[in-house]
């Protein structure tokens, strides 16, 4: 005759451990966020390399730099702060961190003025 097995107990969600993000994860969400909100006006798209962004995760707080090539003449204030935006909205929706600040590099310029024929800069003197 065989016994029964027992069922261990249920043991409630939170208590069964965690999900972690690795901080690369969360740096190409970013990236790919900044490269969203600026292929919107006023950005304009095709024009620059694509952003880059690091990114420290502390818990549920995610740090993010971003760094981005944007045209010019634009308002770079107002790209920038659609960066912000869309940079700390993706990681909240996708990651479920909260994103207290987004600094933003602005890394290179690009002038219709400095072009060259070929779409390479040309260095100013």
């Amino acid at each position: 005759m065989s016994t029964p097995k027992a069922t261990p107990p249920r043991v409630a969600a939170a208590d069964r451990g965690a999900t972690r993000i690795a901080d690369r994860v969360v740096a190409k969400i970013a990236a790919q966020a900044a490269r969203e909100a600026l292929t919107a006006p006023p950005g304009r798209p095709g024009e620059a390399a694509a952003p880059h962004a690091t990114v420290t995760v502390h818990h549920d707080i995610a740090r993010v730099r971003v760094s981005l090539e944007l045209g010019y003449p634009s308002d770079l204030a107002a790209q920038c702060a659609a960066v912000r935006r869309q940079v700390a909205l993706r990681i909240e929706e996708c990651a479920q961190m909260a994103v207290p600040e987004v600094a933003v590099d602005i890394e290179h310029l690009h002038s219709a003025h400095t072009r060259l024929p070929a779409g390479r800069d040309r260095r100013l003197r």
